[in-house]
């Protein structure tokens, strides 16, 4: 017997959001959010709120890691500016600036005080590992969601061959998929390589894996109609 389809996910997607609401709820995602904010960001988005699902998540981060600017500010401008106008563009940046400004005076005085302590050295050492950690999960979370989300697509086009559906089930769109999907991984364990392993810069590896893959990509599904 065959399975049937995963549900879809359902976003709590608002018609609109008020400045207020956002200012805060990026406030929340700043305050909390130490370390590295985007782990906290995906879970408030993405998780909590349901403002965003997780593809609209990546597509976000990925504009926003080659625009300039921190990439955390840039996913905000676009769900204020998404929900709110420019109005909520304003205020989400402001959520995410006002409050960690004043916190980061308080603790960088306090830091010239008592940061030789060793209790204090050991926290910041515990502190980098859960920020590391946190991270990591992120990518390991949005990477199953990305390929949970394919192979939930190449299973409904295998159960579908016959009806008012057409070609979805037909043997040349399960191999498109399964192509993307290992373009997807191969892309991402070049990018990988070369942050992680090469230390290459951020836009040297975005320039030399974005377009080529957009291009591979492109031709893939041109070929497959």
């Amino acid at each position: 017997m065959l399975n049937p389809p995963l549900p879809a996910v359902t976003l709590a997607e608002p018609a609109s959001l008020s400045p207020a609401r956002l200012f805060i709820a990026f406030s929340k995602i700043a305050l909390t959010g130490f370390g590295g904010v985007m782990p906290f960001a995906y879970r408030a988005l993405v998780e909590q709120y349901r403002w965003l699902s997780a593809d609209e998540f990546a597509r976000y981060l990925a504009l926003s890691q080659v625009l300039p600017g921190p990439t955390i500010c840039n996913i905000a401008l676009m769900i204020g500016k998404r929900y709110a106008g420019i109005a909520g563009a304003l205020a989400a940046m402001a959520g995410l600036i006002i409050a960690p400004f004043l916190l980061v005076i308080a603790l960088g005085v306090a830091y010239q005080h008592f940061g030789t302590l060793a209790i204090v050295q050991d926290a910041l050492t515990g502190m980098t590992a859960v920020a590391a950690g946190l991270v990591l999960a992120t990518a390991i979370k949005m990477a199953m969601l990305l390929f949970g989300k394919a192979d939930n697509t190449g299973k409904m086009a295998k159960t579908d061959k016959t009806g008012d559906t057409g070609e979805i089930g037909s043997p040349g769109k399960i191999k498109l998929l399964s192509r993307h999907a290992t373009l997807q991984a191969v892309l991402m364990a070049l990018a990988f390589a070369g942050l992680a392993l090469l230390k290459w810069r951020l836009i040297v590896v975005f320039v030399l894996l974005a377009l080529p893959g957009s291009i591979v990509a492109y031709f893939l599904k041109d070929k497959n109609g």
